[in-house]
């Protein structure tokens, strides 16, 4: 059984994604983040997603503050660039198939490109769903049935948050694949359409300054990361409707 924390409502992996075991069912591999858990606060069924998932592993550092705080305990980061490179190898190790739901045609073929260098012992298979708000039923069906035609051993999800989550979430027992992980700007990053954060920069905190600077849009997410830094100073202060995520 793998390890895992229980903070601020969130039961979250702790461990090594090598202890991960295929299951006779799909797993639902999903991120937390101060920005996830501030979107989770009005959005339920976004927040059933992260609660009811197999394994929600940690997206970062800053909401490992949370149990360092109310557990006294870190929490292990795996990061999207870190499950897809975990599950990367894995495959390739033994052999296999990868989908890739979600992004454009032009990055999805640049992944092709690479993937096919990188990783000789995967096929790799994608599928471009339509830009909007909300899939049709139609749109949802052939999404499942291009994934199952293929049979994959994982689906990588990238279609941002929190939209990959939930339909990760409503579609997971539809799906013939043996994991399913949102790993949502990953496919911008290995496609090579977003610049890498330089490994310093990850060790002295502040990736999320140079994230930011080469991407302000992401200051659209300043909100919902203080719901949660509110959210947490209340749990410290005692309020056990923050502590245990009762919103």
């Amino acid at each position: 059984m793998t390890k895992k924390i229980l903070c601020m409502g969130f039961t979250v992996f702790d461990d090594e994604l090598a202890n991960i075991e295929r299951k006779a069912y799909p797993q639902l591999i999903n991120t937390i983040s101060p920005n996830s858990y501030g979107i989770s606060t009005k959005d339920a069924l976004f927040r059933e997603s992260l609660k009811k998932c197999d394994h929600l592993v940690l997206d970062g550092v800053y909401f490992a503050l949370s149990s360092i705080f109310l557990n006294g305990k870190n929490i292990k980061k795996n990061q999207g660039p870190d499950v897809f490179n975990h599950f990367m190898h894995r495959i390739n190790t033994q052999g296999g198939k990868v989908f890739f739901l979600g992004s454009t045609d032009s990055i999805l073929e640049k992944i092709l490109e690479k993937a096919a260098v990188e990783f000789r012992n995967i096929t790799v298979a994608t599928y471009s769903p339509p830009y909007k708000p909300e899939f049709t039923e139609a749109d949802n069906r052939e999404m499942v049935n291009t994934i199952n035609a293929f049979q994959p051993d994982v689906v990588f999800i990238g279609m941002t948050c929190p939209k990959q989550e939930k339909w990760g979430f409503v579609h997971k027992e539809q799906l013939n694949t043996g994991f399913i992980c949102c790993i949502g700007a990953v496919f911008d990053w290995y496609a090579g359409n977003q610049k890498e954060i330089a490994p310093i920069w990850w060790k002295l905190r502040l990736a999320w300054l140079v994230r930011t600077i080469h991407r302000p849009e992401i200051l659209r997410r300043y909100p919902n990361i203080g719901i949660f830094f509110y959210h947490l100073m209340l749990a410290i202060l005692g309020s056990k409707k923050y502590k245990y995520g009762r919103f």
